[in-house]
């Protein structure tokens, strides 16, 4: 894999640009290999990761505008507060969780003496008690003395599990410009915030036909949507009142993506288990802020949460005057990793069939950035120089450095159903590849829920 090293992008103490490359880097690939399988390629298609592509990408929610509007990315409660004894982190973005947040800890103007009579701890425990978001900083010390981080330790960063022995999945051939690899499966899309349609936007981006559903109930914040939406189709749907309907885009799924807390969904039949008993050879990709095991197992979380409760706010600040890292990298790096496993599986299964289902979670991927650069061995993905590849035709060439002047390079513009739009490249490049989105976002929820 060739890299075009940008300085610049991406600083941190920890090596998150190191991280985001390696994610991006075992996402082409896999995109690469199973496009050779499909177009029957004695050899994979050149394989390129260009850091200035990948720090754009990962801070597109940053670059992101709406007819010139710049968007909202965190609510103004959604921040670090002061805690009697430390630190703690709340996520207010959506109405539902600021409403939580202030029942426990009172009116939004006097919130800053509320935290500064109470530990951290105890502001952690009420304000998750009553289905809220607020984290206490922890160093990775702390983090690694955690149940949750001890039960994480013990698995590796993508979880691999066969669910059943159907027949060897066929796959039609491909060919032609651009080579999608991903091209006539169904990924039904079951994730919100950032991960989760990362990864399904990846995948839309390599052919497939993505449908995104969510409860009526419950819309998705507006400016994230347009950022994670390209290339995809947003329906609405009850699971419990429209049950027949959700049946029917099962029974011909190929990829089952979710990314809400793990056992949050197994009540509408979409355990991974459930799943393979209706519809054999399926992929399910499940996706998760603390992991499926442990005592934290079902509590919600975020990117921002997770930096916090693992030590990197420590990291990146100081356990005085915490920080943050850069981008939200671990949504983001996450969700390339999805990508990458749900197109590794739907490969293996085309020489040996069998039913999948891989797992990652935030704070695992977090565990890999504290315990330093990630590299090939890390988990099985693919990283710096995971595959000898030509440089990209009119880049910077093979091993050499260039000045990183800015995103600008990686942006593009486009009308949508939602306005004019600016918006990151994706940053997944192979020879013969995609470089753009067959469409782009409309507004949330608009589309009827079936497959195109």
């Amino acid at each position: 894999m060739t890299d075009v090293v940008r300085e610049g992008a991406l600083q941190a103490r920890l090596p998150v640009r190191e991280l985001a490359r390696s994610c991006v880097g075992a996402c082409a690939r896999a995109a690469a290999e199973l496009g050779a399988r499909r177009a029957g390629l004695d050899t994979v298609p050149d394989v390129w990761v260009d850091d200035g592509a990948v720090a754009t990408a990962f801070t597109s929610e940053r670059h992101l505008l709406i007819n010139g509007r710049a968007p909202v990315n965190f609510a103004p409660l959604s921040r670090f507060w002061r805690t009697a004894d430390g630190w703690v982190r709340t996520h207010a973005n959506y109405p539902h969780h600021r409403e939580r947040l202030l029942k426990v800890m009172g009116p939004a103007d006097s919130l800053a003496a509320a935290f500064a009579e109470r530990s951290a701890l105890e502001v952690e425990d009420a304000v998750y008690a009553a289905g809220g978001l607020a984290v206490a900083l922890r160093t990775p010390e702390e983090w690694a003395a955690h149940e949750q981080a001890v039960e994480l330790a013990e698995r590796p960063l993508v979880e691999r599990e066969r669910l059943d022995s159907a027949p060897a999945r066929v796959l039609a051939p491909v060919d032609g410009t651009p080579l999608l690899p991903a091209a006539g499966l169904r990924v039904l899309d079951l994730t919100r915030v950032i991960a989760g349609p990362v990864a399904t936007r990846t995948l839309a981006l390599l052919g497939a036909d993505v449908l995104r559903v969510d409860p009526p109930r419950m819309p998705e914040l507006p400016d994230q949507h347009a950022d994670t939406g390209f290339g995809k189709r947003s329906a609405t749907l009850d699971l419990a009142a429209d049950r027949d309907a959700f049946e029917e885009l099962l029974a011909v799924a190929d990829v089952v993506v979710t990314g809400y807390r793990p056992g949050a969904l197994d009540r509408f039949g979409l355990s991974a288990q459930a799943l393979a008993e209706r519809r054999p050879g399926i992929v399910v990709a499940q996706l998760s802020a603390w992991g499926a095991y442990g005592p934290w197992s079902e509590r919600r979380g975020f990117d921002s949460l997770v930096q916090v409760a693992t030590g990197i706010a420590a990291v990146e600040g100081s356990p005085e005057q915490p920080g943050a890292l850069p981008a939200q990298a671990l949504d983001h790096g996450t969700g390339y990793l999805l990508a990458a496993e749900v197109l590794r599986a739907v490969r293996e299964q085309s020489y040996d069939g069998g039913g999948r289902c891989v797992r990652l979670a935030l704070a695992r991927t977090a565990q890999w950035l504290l315990e330093g650069v990630p590299d090939e061995s890390a988990g099985g993905v693919g990283g710096r120089g995971a595959t000898g590849a030509a440089g990209r035709e009119g880049a910077a060439g093979q091993g050499v450095q260039a000045a990183y002047e800015g995103p600008d390079a990686w942006l593009a513009e486009t009308d949508s159903g939602v306005g004019r739009l600016r918006y990151a490249r994706s940053p997944v490049s192979f020879a013969g590849g995609p470089v753009g989105w067959a469409r782009p976002p409309g507004p949330w929820g608009a589309d009827p829920a079936r497959w195109a």
